[in-house]
């Protein structure tokens, strides 16, 4: 691997409850991504469709070899000649339950790897509002890393950022660029946002890209938007606003390996032991430096 630099783009989009139109959406923004030199494009978490109603998310949704806005990005890598990063599609499973699955597709069309989302959001807010995503999604089990031209990308959505030892996992198979797409609400985008996705980019010395949505949507959410690409010091190379927008950087990952030799917490990390109560048993935890 001789030249580790290319062009990440962020596609910020507000997708509503239209299959069709958020697709078209998506290549629009695809399409202005490319032609500015992308040669990574990153979608956000459930590109295909973003709809509260249970009932309303499977008239929509159909299984992954059915599904027409994976066949429409598996065209698009190919048109373009780029590795589009689809954040994740609502995919109908078996039994009434769906998957929140990221894919990753090569410039020739082909699916390189694929990776459900393994934290689920379930909450009781005190303003009464209530999320189960575990009650329509079936939750992950496998952390997934793939070989890009520059680099290893290690795959996570949106919740997944809150679970720093997925990112550890994820760093210590060899990502040196961690991928973070996601619909965080603007509430907790403006508490959380930016300091999650710089933290983790600081403590697994890595690259972080976090295609978002933003503004209001067509089932009356609003979520923060501010799509980021940030560097393994933390810095912010890149960052959108609330409208639908691309969002481009350089990154040179061979960066990542000279700050973890400055800061190395992947080799400095250790096994240790809770004292515990009598009551309690004793458990071991990775020691985040």
């Amino acid at each position: 691997m001789t030249d580790r630099r290319f062009v990440a783009a962020c596609l910020q989009m507000r997708s509503g409850m239209t299959v069709a139109a958020n697709v078209d959406e998506a290549v629009r923004l695809a399409r202005e991504a490319a032609s500015g030199g992308a040669s990574y494009l990153q979608t956000p978490e459930m590109t295909n469709v973003l709809v509260r109603s249970r009932e309303e998310l499977f008239d929509r949704i159909l299984p992954e070899e059915a599904d027409p806005a994976l066949a429409a990005f598996q065209e698009l890598a190919r048109v373009l000649k780029v590795w589009v990063h689809v954040g994740s599609l609502a995919i109908r499973l078996e039994g009434e339950r769906a998957a929140n699955r990221a894919f990753v597709i090569d410039p020739s069309g082909e699916i390189v790897a694929r990776y459900d989302k393994i934290h689920m959001f379930d909450v009781d807010l005190p303003d009464g509002e209530s999320w189960r995503e575990s009650q329509t999604y079936r939750a992950g089990e496998q952390a997934v890393v793939v070989d890009l031209p520059w680099g290893r990308l290690g795959l996570t959505i949106c919740y997944d950022v809150r679970f720093p030892t997925l990112h550890r996992a994820l760093a210590e198979n060899g990502a040196e660029l961690l991928a973070s797409p996601a619909a965080f609400t603007r509430k907790t985008g403006e508490a959380h946002w930016h300091v999650l996705l710089r933290a983790r980019a600081v403590e697994n010395g890595a690259f972080v890209i976090a295609a978002a949505r933003g503004a209001r949507h067509e089932d009356g959410r609003e979520t923060y938007g501010h799509s980021l690409i940030v560097d393994p010091w933390g810095r912010v190379l890149a960052e959108g606003g609330e409208e639908p927008s691309v969002i481009m950087a350089e990154i040179d990952v061979s960066k990542s390996p000279d700050i973890r030799k400055r800061i190395p917490s992947l080799e400095n990390g250790r096994r240790f032991a809770v004292q515990p109560l009598p009551s309690a048993p004793a458990m071991l935890h990775d020691v985040n430096p």
